[in-house]
């Protein structure tokens, strides 16, 4: 990256990189949870959980038969814990009209897409100069670089990376070496892959400097920033539509769901469609106070998710907002089984 102002910068060209075939890896193939394991397991949860994510089900349901929007703004985690190939399935069955996350999200996702596994064990590769060097994270900076000259989003480039194969042939020419994989081994599991043969938006919101591919000689930051800004105005056109109600669930994103999505909604009703009843959801493990939400003094009123997602936003638009506590891996696929309950009716 040029830089010709006054100060000295990294050379990030001396960075030196591994093949990810010999990164330790925490998060198998296996560990992915499959839409019909889903649809099976027994949960048992506390019976206010259980009526929230009902009640949120039906919303889910009765929006998306009114051609109502249907946001999902995931944080890393849900990819992670395995949860992706669930959401995929969610959104190929027609529950979500877009889905969000951060660069982590995607990082993830696209880690499982390539080669079956991810999350790298960072405490074993931090002390070596390691962590997040590993050479195939140029794929994803070229994708994006292409993507960017192209005019894309950045989830769309992505999207079109694992399932265009004249595009990924054309990112790979400029960033696989002699050794590196060719193909994606296992795009049913991506959701990324899914949103785009769906042509559903997944949109990704990022920071600069917060994510390992920005570690990278390839890394470029006008092409980062540039498909993501594209990806807001993507994300905030759906809040446009939410003038007769509509519904945006945040799993496990404690900063940037929440921030993008009160930036939407104040861009949405400064141009007149107000996201009227607009109806909220926060997954997360915290407990929720709302008693704290307005006293500067307390924790809670420090907690974006809970005081935008659940509180602020509806009650600005005379919406609901929901807080789900507890396990990611008991709570989507619960809400998984309630949604596939109430669309066989």
């Amino acid at each position: 990256m040029e830089y010709r102002g006054r100060y000295k910068i990294f050379d990030a060209s001396v960075i030196q990189t591994y093949p990810v075939a010999q990164r330790d890896n925490k998060v198998k193939l296996a560990d992915v949870l499959r839409p019909e394991e889903a649809a099976e397991m027994k949960i048992d949860l506390a019976g206010e959980v259980e009526e929230r994510i009902e009640q949120l089900a039906e919303e889910i349901i009765a929006c998306r038969k009114n051609n109502k929007p249907v946001i999902l703004f995931t944080g890393a985690h849900a990819i992670k814990n395995g949860l992706g190939w669930l959401l995929r399935d969610m959104v190929e069955r027609g529950f979500f009209t877009l889905v969000a996350g951060n660069g982590a999200t995607a990082i993830h996702d696209f880690e499982l897409a390539l080669m079956g596994q991810t999350s790298e064990n960072v405490p074993a590769a931090l002390e070596k100069g390691q962590f997040g060097m590993a050479y195939e994270f140029s794929y994803f900076n070229k994708a994006v670089a292409k993507g960017n000259k192209n005019k894309l989003g950045l989830g769309e480039s992505l999207g079109k990376m694992i399932c265009d194969k004249e595009f990924r042939q054309k990112v790979l020419k400029k960033a696989a070496r002699k050794g590196s994989p060719r193909e994606f081994t296992h795009p049913e599991v991506s959701l990324l892959a899914g949103c785009y043969e769906k042509k559903i938006p997944f949109t990704v919101h990022v920071g600069i400097g917060t994510d390992v591919l920005d570690q990278h000689p390839s890394f470029d930051g006008r092409a980062k920033g540039g498909c993501s800004g594209r990806d807001f105005l993507i994300y905030t056109e759906q809040i446009t539509r939410m003038t007769a109600g509509g519904v945006v669930l945040n799993v496990g994103s404690a900063v940037t769901g929440p921030e993008v999505l009160l930036k939407a909604v104040s861009m949405a009703a400064n141009v007149g469609k107000v996201p009227n009843g607009i109806i909220t959801a926060d997954f997360d493990l915290r407990d929720y106070k709302p008693g704290q939400m307005k006293d500067e003094s307390q924790e809670g009123y420090y907690f974006r998710d809970q005081k935008s997602v659940v509180t602020r936003i509806p009650q600005a638009f005379g919406g609901k907002g929901f807080y789900i506590q507890g396990e990611q891996k008991q709570r989507l696929p619960r809400l998984y089984q309630s949604l596939m309950k109430r669309k066989a009716k």
